[in-house]
């Protein structure tokens, strides 16, 4: 699939993951929609580059939202990119310390942003993706989903998290078979520790340690090791309903 001359649609766009991906679509010629709640971050980004991307506000659970996105993707060329990468972490236990039991609703917030949120924007990509005329390998879009390491290896207080993000593992092969009639190609990145701006909150000794732990290279992820798999798995038509770990070979322990 050729990125240039293609639109694209990144959820979470404005800033970590999200901020990176568009930043790379941008630079090999896509058009690109950057989705986000956070309007000021945004529109903030859309203006740097240039006339490149456009901001769309959109929460990622709302279907009308979402749809207007889309939309928006489709009127600037045809939409052959949608990329995932908005998503929430909350650490809970499933009894504190006191015994009291794992809040119900937020719980179903995570899960509700993450996979639910992550499918709708599946789902409406999908639709408009399979109206595109196909290009020699018959593929009428790519649609790369994220996960995450805590999928496979979810630590204490991470179940609605670990939950959310195993069920996106999930639903890749089968999304991708049920894709395949009309050639859209599904994937899902798994990334580990990542130096994105919820880990730009803890103090350097933290983020040392956590980058110590990591087998090689021995340091967090940068965005833009995200950014660049996004490009591959875009270019290589032969990547279809697969999660690949993005780590440096970590495995996180129970905690």
């Amino acid at each position: 699939m050729k990125i240039d001359g293609s639109s694209a649609l990144v959820t979470g766009g404005a800033s970590g993951l999200g901020e990176a991906t568009v930043r790379a679509l941008c630079e090999r010629g896509a058009r690109v929609v950057i989705v986000d709640r956070d309007a000021q971050k945004g529109e903030a980004l859309a203006k740097e580059l240039h006339g490149r991307a456009s901001f769309v506000a959109a929460d990622v659970t709302d279907p009308a939202q979402i749809a207007e996105a889309v939309a928006a993707a489709v009127a600037l060329a045809p939409l052959r990119i949608a990329v995932g990468c908005a998503g929430v972490g909350w650490a809970a236990r499933t009894l504190n310390k006191e015994g009291a039991p794992h809040d119900l609703e937020l719980f179903k917030t995570v899960v509700g942003i993450n996979l639910v949120g992550m499918f709708n924007v599946v789902r409406l990509s999908a639709a408009a993706m399979s109206k595109n005329t196909p290009n020699d390998g018959g593929e009428r879009g790519v649609i790369i989903n994220t996960a995450s390491i805590a999928a496979y290896d979810g630590q204490i207080g991470q179940a609605a998290y670990a939950a959310s993000k195993a069920a996106v593992v999930g639903m890749t092969l089968p999304v991708a078979r049920d894709l395949s009639p009309v050639g859209i190609r599904v994937m899902t990145i798994a990334p580990g520790t990542f130096d994105t701006p919820m880990l730009a909150m803890l103090p350097e000794a933290a983020r040392e340690a956590l980058a110590q732990g990591i087998p090689f290279p021995r340091r967090l992820g940068r965005p833009e090791d995200y950014a660049a798999l996004v490009e591959h798995i875009v270019e290589n038509a032969y990547l279809n309903g697969e999660t690949i770990r993005l780590d440096g070979a970590l495995r996180m322990g129970p905690k």
